[in-house]
C-alpha cells in the first residue's frame, strides 16, 4: 500500500512539474507576442484609425484638426487631378501585372530545366529585387536617356530611331512598367519555381506518352497547377502596382503633363507639399477601399475557376 501511494505521489509530482514548466512556456509564448504585437498596435494599426479620423478633417500639421465632416469625400467627388491618377494607375496595372506573370513564369519555367549553375542564374535574376528603387530608377534614367542611354544605342544599331523615353507621354509609364518589371521579376520567378517544383513529374511522363506536346503539356498541367500561385502573384503585383511611387517620383516626377502622377504620388504631394493632411488622408482611405474593393473580385473569380 504504501508503494501504491509513493507512486501516486511521484505522479502526480511529475503532473505538477510538467503544468509549471507549460505554464512558464505559455508566459514567455506572450512575452515574445507582446512586442511585435505592441509594434503593430503603434506603427500600423493607429496610423490606419488616425488616418480614418483625419479624413473627416481640415488638419495642416502647424494648427490643431478642426472637424468638416464629409467635406472631403465630397471634394474628392469633383477632383479631376485625382480621376486622373486613377487612370493612369489602372492603365499601369493593365501593362503591369501581365507583363510580370508572363516574364517571372517564362524565367522560372526556364530555370527550372536547368541543372548546371542553377543556382547562381537565380541569384542573378533575383538581385535587382535586392536594389533599392530609387537607386534602380536612378541607374535607369541614365539607360533611358535619349542622347547617350545604352538602351536608344543599341536600338540604333539595329536601325531604330530610340523615344524619348520619359519625357514622352506616350512612352514615359511605359519607361516605369520597364523598369518596375525588370525589379520585381527575382521575387516572382522564387515564388513560380517553387510551384513548378511541387508538380509531380509522372504527370508530364504520363501525358508525353500519350502524345502530348510541350503546348499541351503547359496548358493541360503546368497552368491549372500552378492557379494557386498566380494567384498570390496576380494579387501582391496588383497591390504593389496600385502603391506605385518610388519609380514615378524619382524618373518622371509625375510628367509629362501628368501622365505617370500616381493617387500615392499625389497623396504625397497633397500631404507633404501643401499640408492638406486631411485631404491626403481621404484620397488615402479611397485607394485603400479600391485596392480591397479590385482583391476581393479577383479572389472571387479565381474561388470560380478553381471549382471549375
Amino acid at each position: 500500500m504504501t508503494d501504491i501511494q509513493g507512486a501516486i505521489i511521484r505522479d502526480k509530482s511529475k503532473k505538477i512539474k510538467i503544468s509549471r514548466n507549460a505554464r512558464s512556456q505559455e508566459v514567455m509564448a506572450y512575452i515574445f507576442i507582446a512586442a511585435p504585437l505592441a509594434l503593430f498596435l503603434i506603427f500600423t494599426c493607429y496610423p490606419v484609425f488616425r488616418a480614418f479620423y483625419l479624413s473627416f478633417t481640415q488638419y495642416d500639421i502647424l494648427t490643431p484638426a478642426k472637424w468638416t465632416g464629409l467635406e472631403n469625400y465630397k471634394r474628392l467627388l469633383h477632383d479631376e487631378l485625382f480621376y486622373i491618377t486613377l487612370k493612369n494607375v489602372f492603365l499601369y496595372v493593365l501593362m503591369y501585372v501581365p507583363s510580370m506573370i508572363i516574364v517571372s513564369l517564362s524565367i522560372a519555367m526556364a530555370l527550372n530545366k536547368i541543372q548546371y549553375a542553377a543556382t547562381t542564374y537565380r541569384v542573378i535574376y533575383y538581385m535587382p529585387g535586392l536594389t533599392s528603387s530609387i537607386a534602380a530608377a536612378t541607374v535607369w534614367i541614365w539607360l533611358l536617356n535619349p542622347e547617350y542611354g545604352i538602351v536608344n544605342q543599341i536600338l540604333g544599331y539595329i536601325g531604330i530611331v530610340g523615344p524619348t523615353w520619359l519625357a514622352n507621354s506616350s512612352t514615359a509609364l511605359v519607361s516605369i512598367v520597364i523598369v518596375t518589371v525588370w525589379q520585381g521579376i527575382g521575387g516572382n520567378m522564387v515564388i513560380y519555381l517553387a510551384g513548378l517544383q511541387g508538380i509531380p513529374d509522372y504527370l508530364y511522363e504520363s501525358a508525353s506518352l500519350d502524345g502530348a506536346n510541350k503546348l499541351s503539356l503547359f496548358r493541360y498541367i503546368t497552368w491549372p497547377a500552378l492557379k494557386p500561385t498566380t494567384f498570390f502573384v496576380v494579387t501582391m503585383s496588383m497591390i504593389g502596382a496600385f502603391q506605385l511611387f518610388d519609380q514615378a517620383f524619382a524618373m518622371t516626377q509625375g510628367g509629362p503633363g501628368n501622365a505617370t502622377k500616381t493617387p500615392v504620388y499625389l497623396i504625397y504631394t497633397s500631404g507633404f507639399n501643401e499640408l492638406q493632411m486631411g485631404y491626403a488622408s481621404t484620397m488615402a482611405f479611397v485607394l485603400f477601399l479600391i485596392i480591397l474593393t479590385i482583391s476581393m473580385i479577383n479572389m472571387k473569380i479565381n474561388g470560380e475557376n478553381s471549382i471549375n
